[in-house]
């Protein structure tokens, strides 16, 4: 491993490792209302969410609805505020889902003037423009390896090649000797559309490394969000900059190299080890396609716990969940219904009894507290990246968020593994609300998962917000330590399946231990009048601190 890169995981482990954190004292109130905490009252709502007349939870439907009204009425129930628009607790998010028409062509012309028409859905994919409905585009080709233009980790793809007014061909991947969090943000199509942008590149190719693969099928649609007036707010595989997005295959790919006099297993295992091999194709490429929508209306549910300090309360610590599930699909032991009882109305019911607590404490905290109910987590993080890009209050008074995402309350919770935590200060409020309710802070025992990028924070940390999101640690009462591998048979028979209703296994007594967990945490924040920050060079914060 190169010292820069070594660097880098060493700053992610050490903070996991430091001296044990100073004593948390508790008001004698808040740690009163933190013990009224009902494991009863936390299967309340996951049964309610979970009922098969929700239908699966899934946006633009009767039984999302259903979950946001409840969620509503819980707040008033509460004395939760609405803080979204226009005085409600609601925030609009239009959901488009875009699709490609099936007669798109990619037309390619080599050096020697020879022309190839490629089959669609065989040879290549074409991703459908959310902004555009009809869309031309012709250009030269570019390899750029990997995408990646990462100096300050001594790599980069662009140096050497002019990929202005260019196509650029890329394979999905990352050095092996990126750490799993910094590879996953590195290959997400956001950051290779925007690094190609940056580089004045008008068209993104992703080339496919491996002969037995097919190209991606985009019949189903690629899910997006719109403004108000149909122009696109977000999108996962759209840059207003690239005209193209395109995935063509191995034989595909191969023809293009060779065209150049070049060997393509080489280059592939090249770059795989560090060495950039980026170079000219020359091979141009006219692709023409149309585009078609399908918009929907869902919510985010916002609710607010004013502050008490007069400063204070116009900034925001936001506890995050998302609300959505996927709906009806294939059934499964004759059951089509996919619930999410754990994903996620066991993490909207633990925000819900954050607010509880809250409700019983008379004396607030100096910073105001959002509980933010996100939508079409499940479609791409959409809600919630819609809602941090266009938050319903000042961008800039939103210091942290706390994201709770299916916690899996399988088994009695003893340790925890706080992913994002060890990236700023939130460290610190982390480990005094864990040593304080006796639980063990430990490293992600499942790396390879990126489960860091993969759920709501990760919305908040691209907006420059430093933002966390608690697991389960592996620690067992039986002391084997191995919780993981229990979760692993769990999610192997009801994760994503209809199977995961309120029938499933729970350990309620733990998903008290999370609601008490994540409003310490935030409780914490919400006191102290220093922001969170972002550790001094760590890779996020370097790349989205605003």
């Amino acid at each position: 491993m190169k010292p820069h890169l070594l660097f880098l995981g060493l700053c992610f482990a050490a903070v996991l490792h430091e001296a044990p954190a100073q004593e948390l004292k508790v008001n004698k109130k808040v740690a009163k209302a933190l013990k009224q905490v009902e494991p009863e009252a936390i299967k309340g709502h996951i049964q309610y969410l979970a009922d098969d007349r929700l239908l699966g939870r899934k946006p633009g439907t009767e039984g999302y609805q259903t979950a946001v009204n409840y969620v509503v009425d819980q707040y008033k129930k509460m004395g939760v505020k609405p803080a979204g628009e226009n005085g409600t607790y609601l925030q609009k998010v239009n959901i488009r889902k875009a699709f490609t028409n099936e007669d798109a062509i990619i037309l390619t012309q080599d050096s020697a003037g020879n022309q190839t028409i490629l089959k669609n859905g065989l040879d290549f994919t074409i991703y459908p423009n959310p902004q555009e409905k009809q869309t031309t585009v012709e250009a030269p080709l570019v390899f750029a390896g990997y995408g990646i233009s990462a100096p300050d980790l001594n790599y980069d793809d662009y140096a050497g090649i002019n990929a202005n007014g260019k196509i650029v061909v890329v394979l999905r991947g990352a050095p092996a000797e990126f750490p799993n969090t910094v590879a996953s943000y590195s290959m997400d199509y956001q950051t290779i559309l925007k690094t190609a942008a940056d580089h004045g590149a008008v068209g993104v190719i992703i080339g496919n490394p491996n002969p037995k693969a097919k190209v991606p099928n985009l019949s189903a649609g690629v899910n997006n969000v719109t403004h108000q007036n149909g122009d696109n707010a977000f999108s996962r595989t759209y840059n207003k900059d690239i005209k193209l997005l395109a995935a063509v295959n191995h034989a595909t790919l191969s023809r293009w190299f060779q065209n150049a006099g070049l060997e393509l297993d080489p280059i592939i295992a090249s770059i795989k080890n560090g060495k950039t091999a980026s170079t000219p194709l020359p091979t141009s490429v006219k692709a023409s396609y149309n585009s078609t929508y399908q918009d929907i209306e869902s919510y985010n549910v916002i609710g607010k716990i004013e502050g008490s300090d007069p400063q204070l309360k116009n900034e925001y610590v936001v506890h995050s969940a998302h609300l959505d599930h996927v709906g009806i699909g294939a059934p499964v032991d004759g059951d089509s219904i996919y619930n999410g009882a754990h994903d996620n109305a066991s993490g909207v019911a633990s925000l819900l009894e954050i607010a509880n607590v809250y409700a019983k404490l008379k004396n607030k905290p100096k910073r105001s507290v959002l509980l933010v109910m996100v939508t079409a987590e499940e479609m791409g993080l959409l809600g919630s990246a819609y809602f941090a890009n266009y938050p319903t209050v000042p961008a800039q008074s939103i210091v942290a968020d706390i994201n709770t995402d299916m916690p899996t309350i399988i088994a009695p919770l003893l340790a925890v593994v706080p992913l994002g935590a060890t990236n700023s200060t939130l460290a610190q409020p982390v480990a005094k609300a864990a040593d304080y309710l006796g639980l063990a802070v430990e490293e992600d025992p499942e790396p390879d998962q990126n489960r860091f990028v993969r759920s709501d924070q990760y919305s908040f940390v691209t907006q420059g917000i430093p933002a966390l999101h608690i697991k389960y640690g592996n620690k067992t009462e039986d002391g084997k330590n191995n919780l993981d591998e229990q979760v692993k048979i769990w999610r192997a028979k009801y994760y994503h399946k209809p199977q995961d209703d309120i029938n499933g296994v729970f350990d309620f007594n733990a998903g008290k231990k999370y609601v008490q967990l994540n409003f310490l945490i935030g409780y914490q924040i919400a006191q102290n009048p220093e922001r969170p920050a972002w550790n001094p060079g760590d890779f996020f914060g370097t790349r989205f601190n605003k």
